[in-house]
């Protein structure tokens, strides 16, 4: 699944969101490899979101969420 392909898979939910809570919402694909790597467009994500926001903490939640998904699985 590449960005474009999760951006509209959630569109609908960013609707609802928005409607909902009269928010505005962004959807932020983190695709991450299996040995921690981001895409390369990525980079360009953080900039949209309010606050400062450092690469290496979001690879590490990324990662630590997928182990947690894993464990869920594996249980």
């Amino acid at each position: 699944m590449n960005e474009v392909d999760m951006i509209l898979k959630h569109i609908l939910l960013t609707i609802e969101i928005q409607l909902t809570w009269n928010v505005v919402t962004y959807v932020v694909p983190v695709i991450r490899g299996a040995t921690g790597t981001l895409s390369k467009s990525f980079r360009n994500y953080p900039n949209n979101i309010f606050g400062k926001h450092d690469i290496q903490e979001i690879q590490k939640t990324v990662i630590l969420v997928a182990a947690h998904m894993l464990q869920k699985i594996v249980t």
